[in-house]
C-alpha cells in the first residue's frame, strides 16, 4: 500500500514538472514574438517626440484595447504622419499604435 502512495506521489511530481516546463516554454515563445514585433515597429517610428504622435496616445490606447474597432482622429493623423515619414514601412496599424503607446 505504501509503495502505491509513493508511485502516485512520484507521478504527480513528474506531471507538475512537465506542466511547468511547458508553460515556461510557451510564455518564452510569446514574449520573444512580442519583443520582435515591438522592435520592428519601433524602427519605423524614429522621430522622437513628434507632437502629432504624442497627441495620439489616448486614441492609440482605445484602438489597442478595442482590438482595432475604435479609431480616433488623433490616431489617424499620427498613422498618416508616421507613414509619410517612412513610406516603405510594412508595420500594421496595430503595431504602430502599440509603438505610440510605448513612447
Amino acid at each position: 500500500m505504501k509503495s502505491r502512495y509513493l508511485m502516485v506521489a512520484a507521478s504527480l511530481s513528474l506531471a507538475t514538472t512537465a506542466s511547468a516546463s511547458s508553460f515556461i516554454g510557451t510564455t518564452d515563445a510569446i514574449g520573444s514574438s512580442l519583443a520582435n514585433s515591438a522592435e520592428s515597429s519601433s524602427n519605423v517610428t524614429t522621430g522622437g517626440n513628434d507632437k502629432v504622435v504624442l497627441q495620439a496616445r489616448d486614441d492609440a490606447a482605445s484602438f489597442v484595447a478595442s482590438d482595432g474597432a475604435i479609431r480616433g482622429v488623433h490616431l489617424e493623423a499620427a498613422l498618416a504622419h508616421l507613414r509619410a515619414q517612412q513610406p516603405a514601412t510594412l508595420a500594421t496599424d496595430m503595431q504602430l499604435a502599440e509603438d505610440i503607446l510605448a513612447r
